[in-house]
């Protein structure tokens, strides 16, 4: 699995690359969790507001940090 964090350097795109890494070891989950801060990237993706979580290639969540519950509920149905 491919998980993407994008946003800048702001304390919610923290916040969700935290929860993710943390969700995903929680979980045992094969994944590789990286964060996208280029604006030109970020922008391929369509998302206009951050931060947004990208699984597989989908973007699944955007402009806010979900809950540890709603993570993992995000991934399991994106594997």
């Amino acid at each position: 699995m491919e998980i993407k964090i994008l946003g800048t350097d702001c304390s919610r795109c923290k916040a969700l690359e935290r929860v993710t890494n943390d969700t995903v070891k929680v979980m045992g989950l094969d994944a590789s969790v990286s964060k996208v801060e280029d604006i030109m990237e970020i922008m391929k993706y369509g998302v206009m507001t951050t931060p947004a979580l990208v699984v597989n290639g989908r973007v699944v969540l955007k402009g806010k940090v979900p809950s540890v519950n709603k993570l993992k509920d995000l991934l399991i149905k994106n594997q």
